[in-house]
């Protein structure tokens, strides 16, 4: 129940943001259940399920708001807040990159917020989409991995 209401919590920051750009259908919202992360560094025991709940808030073609939380890699509670930015598409494959910040990381910051650049794909069908990122390894602070987030929106996605 706290992680749903500090996600809330978090997405309600963005209400005004989303509000100028106009978005028209509250329909395209992508919700997810948070990542799997398959770490680069398979021996230190960290953990690959990362359960949450998150939301992606479509703008355009090109930029998404995003806001969640998510159990971590060293088992803690940690937040995002950020925007993707998905210029380029390939066969179908959205590419770019997720802009923003996140915390709860005890090696970094002493769990405090921190900003970061994480290179994105996306996979977006009617319903069912899949994000695809790499996430770059940062000393013995933060451990890199392939992340897999599954997505899901009711509507159809036509804005209809």
């Amino acid at each position: 129940m706290k992680l749903l209401l500090s996600t809330l919590a978090g997405a309600s920051l963005l209400l005004p943001g989303l509000a100028c750009a106009q978005v028209a259908d509250i329909g395209q919202v992508w919700i997810n259940p948070g990542f799997y992360s398959l770490h680069f560094d398979r021996n230190k025991d960290l953990e690959d399920a990362n359960p949450g709940l998150g939301i992606e808030w479509p703008i355009d073609k090109t930029f998404s708001v995003t806001a969640g939380g998510f159990r971590n890699s060293d088992r803690e509670r940690s937040y995002y807040l950020g925007v993707y930015v998905m210029p380029f598409e390939v066969y179908g494959v959205k590419l770019g990159a997720v802009v923003g910040g996140f915390n709860g990381y005890p090696n970094y910051r002493d769990g405090g917020w921190f900003p970061a650049l994480i290179p994105t794909a996306a996979i977006e069908g009617r319903h069912w989409g899949l994000n695809v990122a790499v996430i770059p390894s940062y000393k013995d602070r933060l451990y890199g991995a392939i992340s897999f987030q599954l997505k899901y929106r009711f509507s159809d996605g036509s804005g209809r």
